[in-house]
Formats: structure tokens, sequence, C-alpha cells
């Protein structure tokens, strides 16, 4: 049997290349709305952070998104990245990888 290819993407956190799966992207639409991307699907520019709140918390305090996406982000949005990414470890624990 074939071996399937696993797509890696960058941490933009880390500078590590990850398993897709293993990140939320974060994109940045036309009207310079920046919103969480689970399915990885939205039009627009996106950027992959890893699934650890403790990250983004650093990533808040380092205004590492504002760089990478061009754009001034609000700290809500930093808040409801990190309430959404601890949602998604505490279901990656409970249920598992899938």
């Amino acid at each position: 049997m074939k071996k399937r290819k696993i797509p890696m993407r960058k941490d933009l956190l880390t500078d590590t290349m990850q398993p897709k799966k293993e990140l939320v992207r974060i994109v940045i639409d036309k009207e310079k709305n920046v919103s969480v991307d689970p399915t990885g699907k939205k039009a627009g520019r996106g950027a992959y952070v890893s699934l650890d709140p403790t990250k983004i918390a650093v990533a808040k305090e380092k205004r590492v998104l504002d760089r990478s996406l061009g754009t001034k982000i609000p700290d809500g949005f930093y808040d409801e990245l990190y309430s959404y990414v601890d949602h998604q470890k505490a279901r990656k624990e409970l249920f598992g990888d899938k």
C-alpha cells in the first residue's frame, strides 16, 4: 500500500514545519477582516499557528500576527484565538486525534 503524503505548514510562532492538522489557520480577507479558519479553505491570506495556548499568549505579547498579516489585529481577536486553541487542545486530549 502506498504511503500518503502528509501536508506540512510552517508554524508562525515556532518557525517549524508541522502537519497541517496540528495547526490552525488565521486568515485576512480583502476587507481586512481577520478570522480563525478551522476548515483551512476561506479566501484570503493565511497564517498558521500551533494549537498551544501558551504560544498564543506569547504571540499576543510580541504582536506576531500583526507583522505577518500586515494589519493591526485587535486584542479581542487574540483572546478569541486563545479560547479557540484552548478548546481544541482540550478536545484533542479528551477524544484523541480523530
